[in-house]
């Protein structure tokens, strides 16, 4: 009997190693296109969130700005507020008073007083007038809006030495008399003033320690160049000629390393307005932080809760008003004080400590009005009770003087092809660093007293008085004029004298 015939086995099924690299490769793409869909559908979900944060920030910045369910502030009411915002506002007849003595040509000195009473008013409208915008814009811009209203006579001033080309009086006057004044003697002052009838004041320890980086990074950046200055071939002999290092192309130098260190100041302060403003992080304000001073989160509740004085159009158009009249007056006050710059007082020393005490006179003149109004009260009314939070802007002032204001005025006169360099003499850069270590060192633990604040005017009357003998460094400013550094040089050998 035939057996049944048996159908060969089927072979296994092998795939090709050119199939089988084909099929893992497919899947690697589909997996690499789903893993980048659902990145980018993350990243979509991410950005629009983002964008309803932003949206949901702006619309309540806007709704604090137009103060939207709350008590509107009318025209009228906003004028009486203004015209009674101090009694000050009575020195307010000097302006035409001053700008006909200019234009008149009358005494210089009087110009000067007429033209000093005149920005005393304007000085205490740009602080009340910050204040009250405060309440519309929130802690954070108020703040810095205040900051640089105060800052508003002394960027008035730098801007007309830098058009008049006087970039030593500049120098010395705006970007180091000003800022060692909101250091050491304005603080110090509030300090010792602040803290007569308590142990110690508060200052908010984060904002505090962001301070001490940004204060050290601007003195330390003049430190740069006038230490490279200092490693070049020699020092001007005047005596036996002009030496290498006293020329055009060693200005071109410091004006390059200059610009850049301005760009990059610049953006450090940038950064710094960012993080305050709007710090990392859910609970980010500043304000309403644990460590926060008691005393700040009163006046954030005030700013809140209370109602401004003045409506925020008619206080805008009364700050840009007062920009104005301040800019003109202050320019006439620039022009006057030439008789004081021709007496016997040496031009370092006028720079380095009047002018910038000048300029911040109308401030301290509204200063010592409130203090002695402060004391009447308090010997021969009820007395009112210490504040525990250290009055302390004046360091903020400094401080965007040192980061903003001078590198500003760095570019400005690069684009008006003045040559201002931030190439400081020694000695100016020695108490800029001096000045910055002691308000670091006395602020370091956020906290401060009378006894600090006495430290920090009594450092202030050593410069001072060190300055008076001061006679400057002959080679480091005939880099700072206008001409060309082989004539001031020719002109200083044959004279003897620096150029007015």
């Amino acid at each position: 009997m035939d057996e049944p015939k048996r159908s060969p086995s089927p072979l296994p099924k092998v795939n090709s190693p050119g199939a089988e690299s084909q099929t893992r490769r497919r899947f690697r793409e589909i997996s690499l296109e789903l893993s980048q869909s659902l990145k980018l559908q993350g990243n979509k979900e991410d950005l629009v969130k983002k964008i309803q944060e932003n949206k949901e920030d702006l619309v309540k910045f806007w709704d604090q700005f137009t103060r939207k369910g709350k008590k509107k502030i009318s025209v009228m009411d906003s004028l009486k507020a203004i015209v009674f915002s101090s009694w000050l506002n009575i020195f307010l007849v000097f302006i035409p008073i001053a700008w006909v003595s200019n234009f008149m040509q009358w005494d210089d000195k009087k110009t000067f007083v007429l033209c000093f009473f005149a920005i005393v008013p304007l000085e205490r409208l740009f602080d009340w007038g910050g204040e009250q915008m405060a309440f519309y814009l929130g802690k954070d811009l108020g703040d810095l809006l205040v900051i640089t209203l105060n800052n508003a006579v002394e960027a008035t001033l730098a801007i007309l030495l830098l058009k008049k080309c006087e970039l030593i009086l500049l120098k010395s006057t705006i970007l180091v008399g000003v800022v060692i004044l909101h250091l050491l003697l304005v603080p110090g002052t509030a300090f010792v003033t602040g803290g007569a009838r308590i142990i110690q004041q508060d200052l908010h320890p984060h904002k505090t320690q962001l301070n001490h980086s940004l204060l050290t990074i601007g003195v330390l950046t003049l430190l740069i160049p006038a230490s490279f200055f200092a490693a070049l071939d020699t020092p001007l002999a005047v005596q036996s000629g002009v030496q290498k290092v006293i020329s055009d192309d060693t200005r071109h130098t410091f004006l390059q390393m200059s610009h850049g260190l301005a760009v990059l100041l610049l953006l450090v302060y940038i950064c710094s307005r960012i993080y305050l403003h709007n710090p990392p992080g859910e609970d980010n304000d500043l304000a309403s932080a644990p460590l926060a001073p008691a005393g700040l989160k009163e006046h954030v509740l005030h700013l809140q809760n209370d109602d401004p004085e003045v409506n925020q159009w008619v206080c805008i158009i009364m700050l840009a008003i007062c920009i104005g009249l301040m800019a003109a007056t202050a320019e006439f006050l620039v022009e006057s004080i030439e008789f004081v710059r021709k007496s016997h007082i040496r031009q370092e020393w006028f720079g380095l400590i009047l002018l910038p005490i000048v300029s911040f006179a109308a401030d301290g003149t509204v200063a010592v009005v409130y203090f002695v109004r402060y004391m009447f009260r308090h010997f021969f009314h009820e007395p009112t009770p210490p504040t525990t939070l250290a009055k302390g802007e004046a360091i903020d002032l400094s401080i965007q003087f040192t980061l903003f204001w001078m590198p500003l005025l760095v570019l400005l006169g690069w684009w008006t092809n003045r040559p201002l360099t931030l190439l400081f003499e020694t000695f100016e850069v020695a108490i800029l660093v001096g000045s910055c270590f002691l308000v670091n060192y006395v602020t370091a633990d956020s906290k401060t007293n009378w006894a600090e604040g006495a430290a920090m005017v009594a450092f202030y009357c050593m410069i001072a008085l060190c300055s008076w003998f001061y006679s400057g460094q002959i080679d480091i400013e005939l880099l700072s004029y206008c001409e060309t550094v082989e004539e001031t040089v020719a002109g200083y050998l044959a004279n003897g004298t620096l150029p007015n």
